[in-house]
């Protein structure tokens, strides 16, 4: 019997760290696993027994890290978006990314291995599809003073007449 299959897996490049980072992104969500860790054998093009690729799992969603060594690097052209019900849980997320990266800003950050996410409250889409365009903008005005995203602050601004 067949395994169901994702029809899409992102596959992320890393250098060296697939097991430390796959490990790491599994302690940030809940509901994650490693699924298994492949090792390259005799033909390479790593060093044999070392680590070639972990398959991953955060909350629901598969990934694949690949050890393929320092030719690429992540840019902020990719980024995963973390959708959040709260600002507890914005807080948290924020706090557990970005630690050993780097803040951006609108609610972007560079984790310590250099891969871009957006950790994003719900509220923040539901203020953006409101068709009063002046609130909107506030909101984007407001937002661009940030680097996380505070809610109570993203409401003043909607709320503001």
């Amino acid at each position: 019997m067949s395994k169901s299959l994702q029809k899409i897996t992102p596959f992320l490049w890393f250098d060296h760290e697939a097991e430390e980072a796959a490990r790491f992104y599994t302690t940030v969500f809940e509901n994650s696993r490693i699924e298994a860790v492949t090792r390259y054998g005799e033909s390479g093009p790593g060093p044999k027994g070392s680590v070639m690729t972990v398959a991953f799992e955060l909350d629901g969603q598969k990934f694949v890290a690949l050890n393929g060594g320092p030719a690429f690097k992540f840019t902020e052209a990719i980024s995963f978006v973390v959708n959040c019900e709260n600002q507890q849980e914005v807080d948290e997320m924020w706090e557990k990314l970005s630690s050993g990266g780097k803040e951006i800003e609108c609610g972007w950050l560079k984790d310590r291995y250099g891969l871009c996410w957006q950790i994003v409250p719900a509220v923040f889409f539901e203020m953006m599809q409101d068709p009063d365009a002046e609130r909107k903008e506030r909101v984007i005005r407001a937002m661009f003073q940030m680097k996380k995203f505070d809610i109570a602050g993203l409401e003043a601004a909607y709320r503001q007449q």
